[in-house]
């Protein structure tokens, strides 16, 4: 142990024996940011959906990869008592919670007459009151520890508006209210709360769209990219998820303590208009 220690100079693993749990973590962002904080030595808890064996295998290989413990929570960000149970599990496996990332999101594109109902109070319920939940939650065991750092991925859409999705940029503008109010409430006892604001970065579920606009719109993959999806950009590329996880990873640790309540775009210059 001794050796490894000295192997391994927390500069390296900044997070080390920290707990973190990361919703929607099973793909994408959320998974590039679990994989950060066990990098940086945190041992985390994924949520989100997928193939039970998909998921036993991501579990496994973050594990066996980066040497820290690795659970995993099915629970649904729309039930709050799921969310609970969540949380619950964790503290009972854990022990304690020292880093709570809100990720978890869905989107729909609607103008704002035509805008499903249903869509709308599942997009409000997912991408905003999931926070709410795991943060009331969360804060106890933190106040307890002295220690916390919540990070909540809203949106260059927490600071800008676009046509045609109402529910989205809403419950984005919500999460960086509710950021603040949470900075504001544990200011003195060694926890902050920031957000962080992306614009687009390149997923799966990215490189979909771009295949899916370029047949739609008769064009190439490189006008889709620089002027449908990266319009608002003025960096003309994506982000990678390496990028966001590097960025939580360097919230979650003892550099950040004094950064608390502030919505940080990583948006190529999109909101700098």
């Amino acid at each position: 142990m001794a050796a490894d220690t000295m192997t391994t100079p927390r500069s390296l693993r900044p997070l080390s024996g920290k707990v973190a749990v990361i919703t929607g973590s099973t793909s994408g962002i959320g998974l590039g940011i679990a994989r950060a904080l066990a990098g940086a030595g945190a041992h985390v808890v994924l949520n989100g959906f997928g193939a039970p064996e998909d998921i036993e295998r991501m579990r496994s290989d973050i594990a066996a990869e980066f040497g820290v413990r690795t659970g995993y929570a099915a629970a649904d960000m729309m039930q709050p008592a799921a969310i609970e149970q969540m949380i619950n599990d964790t503290l009972h496996e854990f022990d304690r919670i020292d880093v709570l990332v809100n990720n978890a999101g869905i989107q729909h594109v609607a103008p704002l007459e035509e805008f499903p109902v249903d869509k709308w109070n599942a997009i409000v319920a997912i991408n905003l009151s999931s926070a709410f939940h795991t943060m009331r939650l969360a804060l106890p065991s933190m106040r307890r520890n002295g220690f916390g750092r919540i990070i909540n991925i809203a949106s260059a859409h927490g600071l800008v508006a676009s046509p045609f999705k109402s529910a989205y940029v809403a419950a984005k503008h919500g999460i960086i209210g509710l950021t603040k109010v949470a900075a504001l409430e544990a200011a003195e006892i060694g926890i902050t709360c920031n957000a962080i604001c992306p614009g687009y970065v390149y997923t799966s579920l990215v490189e979909a769209q771009i295949d899916g606009q370029a047949k739609a719109h008769g064009i190439s993959r490189d006008q889709v990219i620089r002027d449908v999806l990266l319009a608002q950009q003025p960096n003309k590329r994506f982000a990678t998820v390496e990028e966001i996880g590097a960025l939580a990873v360097f919230l979650a640790s003892d550099a950040a303590a004094s950064i608390t309540g502030v919505a940080l775009p990583v948006d190529g210059g999109w909101t700098a208009h």
